[in-house]
């Protein structure tokens, strides 16, 4: 049987941080307490102290640097199709005046 994946909310993981910043225990000691695997504690330790309070978005909240490269790459599919269109329109112009 697959394992189940088990999600946790934002309040949750920014109290899991706050205990290991605050207690004097062992990331691991929490990791244990708490239920849950020392490398996901670590990895929201990691996450929270590289973003701070807009740690945690959650899923279909995008940070602003994940929407500007998703609208960047949008635009960037658009202009290669209109590039793609001028090029197949030159041929056929420029082969009509042959």
């Amino acid at each position: 049987m697959a394992k189940q994946l088990r999600t946790f909310t934002k309040e949750f993981k920014l109290e899991a941080v706050q205990l290991v910043q605050k207690s004097g225990k062992s990331q691991a000691h929490i990791a244990r307490d708490l239920g849950i695997a020392d490398s996901t504690l670590h990895h929201w330790c990691k996450e929270f102290a590289e973003a701070g309070a807009q740690a945690f978005p959650g899923s279909g909240h995008p940070t602003t640097q994940e929407e500007e490269v998703r609208r960047l790459k949008r635009e960037l599919e658009v202009t290669r199709q209109e590039r793609a269109i001028l090029k197949k329109a030159l041929a056929i112009f420029s082969r009509s005046q042959l």
